[in-house]
């Protein structure tokens, strides 16, 4: 049975996220490499199993985490459909049956705010992930950050953490509002918690905004 360490240490799957992520650069966004992808795994797998999904489930959502930013290499544009394809082509290739495909491909094609849905467990736990990880290291521009309001809110960002208590899923961040207030961050991440709200309904779960300690939402 293929296994999240066999993807995580496969070369040419780790060259197409290093790729895609130097496209990113390019392009001027911030951090969607190893710790970024790696967090996301991590984090995922860990919402399913505090809310009691099974070992399996965790393991391929981990893989769906990994994988989910490889579109990236093709577009930024409609990334989470182009990465949905390439999954689906590196998993067949790799031994795994259509029945861990399917959901995986499935996570990964809708993890995106502009046009994804938590359509399954797995999609809604890749979404909490992703969106919960917003961090000052993922700034590579730290020197114009008041010409870019994505850069300025992540390094605002000195802690986030994104847990399961009491029925709840709670993203808790700590914000330098020296850098950044708390509306910049509402003003460009909005419509991601809209979708975090949605994605912690499908787990079961409500979810919980807080900055500062103070609740959100």
């Amino acid at each position: 049975m293929q296994s999240f360490d066999t993807i995580r240490r496969d070369g040419a799957i780790r060259t197409y996220i290093q790729m895609a992520d130097k496209s990113l650069e390019a392009l001027g966004f911030t951090e969607h490499s190893f710790p970024h992808v790696l967090r996301v795994a991590e984090q995922a797998a860990q919402l399913l199993k505090a809310v009691g999904y099974d070992e399996r489930t965790q393991e391929l959502t981990k893989i769906a985490g990994y994988l989910h930013d490889i579109g990236n290499l093709v577009n930024r544009h409609d990334h989470s459909q182009s990465g949905a394809i390439l999954a689906f082509r590196l998993l067949s290739e790799r031994g795994f049956s259509p029945e861990e495909i399917a959901p995986i491909v499935s996570a990964i094609g809708n993890h995106d705010e502009g046009s994804g849905s938590p359509v399954s467990p797995m999609a809604a736990a890749l979404i909490l992930a992703d969106k919960a990880d917003v961090r000052r290291s993922r700034v590579r521009d730290t020197k114009n950050m008041e010409r870019d309001i994505h850069d300025r809110v992540n390094y605002s960002v000195t802690d986030a953490r994104l847990l399961v208590k009491d029925g709840e899923v709670c993203l808790s961040l700590s914000i330098d509002t020296e850098i950044s207030s708390v509306m910049e961050y509402f003003e460009i991440f909005t419509e991601r918690m809209l979708l975090c709200r949605k994605a912690a309904t499908v787990l079961g779960l409500r979810f919980r905004l807080y900055a500062n300690g103070q609740p959100l939402i």
